[in-house]
């Protein structure tokens, strides 16, 4: 491995390939949940981009997004560069996604270190952030490790997997005295509430956020090792990137890979991963009212984006778009309108709009919607 600043060879890779069904209607196929300015005037794409200053050089920032759109992507986030846009030509989850990643790094610099990253978590203390992925980079530079982030359980979450940790990791040619790292002992899946409860009272286990950092020749390796049809297609890759046979190449290669993700192809099975201490906010919005959580309220609680009027009503998420919308007395309701079609639904069952995208999408006359 180099011993040169991580820095000089280091790329971050943003996946942004998902629909976001669950923020229907203002999300669809055309233009989902990364690219709608949902917390700032930025959409989570550009956030997730602007993350990144002074950490990675935006020409060395890649995205990774569904073929359909690629166009759609370039439009809403101008500072990306074109050509770091790259389309998958099918859906084969995470696991394919990094190994795509992986023969762009590859091919682009041998020595290349990257961070796999997505568009849609919302992060706090960003100079924490960065000063961990930094240090991630430096780790996976000088050690042949897989590196995961671990995010500091703020409560006995449900809704997120955990990773246990064991004994503190000692990096070569690392300055981990700011950001502790430690052995990963294994993966959990989502627990129940008393399992988590029981996670967090032992102080060994932390969220799993998705986050990693690798050299592309450590995770080319570990994929040779446990998934090698992974490592064959980054190998194979790697000689067409940034030639005019990238696309034919890279569809021949992606449609046999087997739709997996990341954690069942390679964490769950792996012997060399190390977790970086997350300690910066971080949340992973899945939902409406997860969305409302980093979004001011009024005094009743009521949390609105767009042309909103309010009357006797409390603790409801309302969000308008290119229209008024009115409530009068009603409680505890998301209530979304976009061009076209409206949501209506208690908060506690904002999941289900991803059933209700599933029912709309058998139905032709609604194509349009979605």
């Amino acid at each position: 491995m180099s011993a040169s600043s991580p820095l000089d060879h280091a790329y971050a890779v943003i996946l942004a390939g998902g629909y976001g069904e669950r923020f229907w209607p203002l999300s669809t196929m055309a233009r989902p949940k990364q690219l709608l300015s949902l917390l700032s005037e930025r959409t989570m794409l550009e956030m997730a981009f602007d993350r990144l200053d002074g950490l990675v050089p935006h020409e060395r920032v890649l995205v990774l997004t569904s073929a359909d759109l690629v166009e759609p992507t370039i439009a809403t986030a101008p500072d990306l560069r074109p050509e770091n846009v790259i389309g998958e030509p099918m859906r084969r989850d995470t696991a394919a996604a990094v190994a795509l990643a992986a023969a762009v790094v590859k091919a682009r610099d041998p020595e290349g270190v990257f961070c796999i990253l997505t568009a849609d978590h919302v992060m706090g203390d960003l100079d924490l952030f960065r000063d961990t992925i930094r240090t991630g980079l430096e780790v996976a530079a000088n050690n042949d490790v897989l590196v995961t982030i671990g995010i500091t359980p703020a409560h006995p979450s449900t809704a997120f997997g955990y990773v246990e940790t064991g004994d503190p990791f000692d990096a070569q040619n690392a300055d981990t005295s700011k950001i502790p790292f430690h052995r990963v002992a294994r993966f959990v899946e989502k627990p129940d509430r008393e399992t988590a409860e029981g996670y967090l009272a032992t102080g060994r286990f932390w969220w799993n956020s998705g986050m990693f950092v690798w050299s592309a020749d450590s995770v080319t390796a570990s994929f040779a090792a446990h998934r090698p049809e992974l490592a064959e297609f980054i190998n194979e890759l790697v000689p067409f990137v940034d030639t005019d046979g990238f696309a034919d190449a890279l569809a021949a290669g992606f449609e046999p890979l087997e739709k997996i993700s990341i954690d069942y192809a390679l964490m769950e099975k792996a012997d060399n991963i190390v977790m970086a201490e997350g300690s910066f906010s971080w949340d992973d919005v899945g939902s409406w009212p997860e969305v409302a959580n980093h979004l001011p309220s009024d005094e009743a609680g009521n949390v609105t984006r767009g042309d909103v009027t309010v009357l006797d009503s409390a603790n409801n998420i309302v969000l308008s778009d290119g229209r008024l919308t009115a409530i009068i007395g009603i409680e505890d309701l998301v209530v979304v309108h976009a061009d076209g079609a409206t949501l209506i639904c208690p908060k506690d069952r904002a999941q289900d709009v991803k059933k209700i995208v599933t029912e709309l999408r058998a139905n032709p006359d609604h194509q349009n919607l979605l």
